[in-house]
């Protein structure tokens, strides 16, 4: 049941853009399952945002990558156009910023609609913020949650996986934070 209450879909058929909200490793899926919609036409554009971390070393680079410019060659490998990918640039240092910058991202090319794309047990939050930000915008949002099993544990699973005590517990301490913080804005 834990697991089950952080997971929300608010489904939005057709947008003007895809966001993908950043977090770490977590670009596979998210990267992923928006290019699966991208195929699906449910969006013409994909905007990533840049979280400012970087991935693993990269032999035929000889850097480190930052996760951004991972989840960009990621969507290009699975068919997305590389002039149909933003970047917004500008680093994101919490959900709340994150959707901050999409909000002026949304504004700046006159997005009527928006859909999300993160992490099943990150959409609860990621949801409530994205309503909280985008009030009285007259932008339309949705938000698709990644289906547990890629690189986050069933929801009837989780607790057994490392990785769930990594994602569930400390998601409920987040939201508590942000509805206390974020109440009044």
């Amino acid at each position: 049941m834990a697991a089950r209450i952080l997971i929300v879909s608010v489904p939005l058929q057709q947008a003007d853009a895809i966001a993908v909200l950043s977090g770490g490793a977590a670009y596979k899926e998210r990267t992923r399952y928006a290019a699966e919609l991208y195929r699906m036409g449910r969006a013409h554009r994909i905007v990533l945002t840049n979280d400012n971390n970087k991935g693993g070393w990269s032999a035929v680079e000889e850097r480190n990558p930052f996760f951004y410019e991972l989840a960009t060659a990621e969507l290009v490998r699975l068919g997305v156009p590389k002039d149909r990918i933003d970047i917004e640039f500008e680093p994101v240092d919490s959900t709340y910023t994150e959707v901050k910058v999409l909000r002026r991202y949304s504004e700046s090319n006159g997005l009527k609609s928006l859909l999300v794309v993160t992490s099943a047990y990150h959409s609860r939050r990621a949801w409530w913020t994205l309503r909280k930000v985008f009030e009285g915008s007259g932008t339309s949002l949705g938000i698709e949650s990644v289906p547990p099993g890629s690189q986050t544990p069933n929801p009837a699973t989780w607790w057994i996986h490392i990785a769930g005590w990594n994602a569930v517990p400390p998601e409920f301490l987040k939201i508590a934070y942000y509805w206390i913080s974020l109440h009044d804005c």
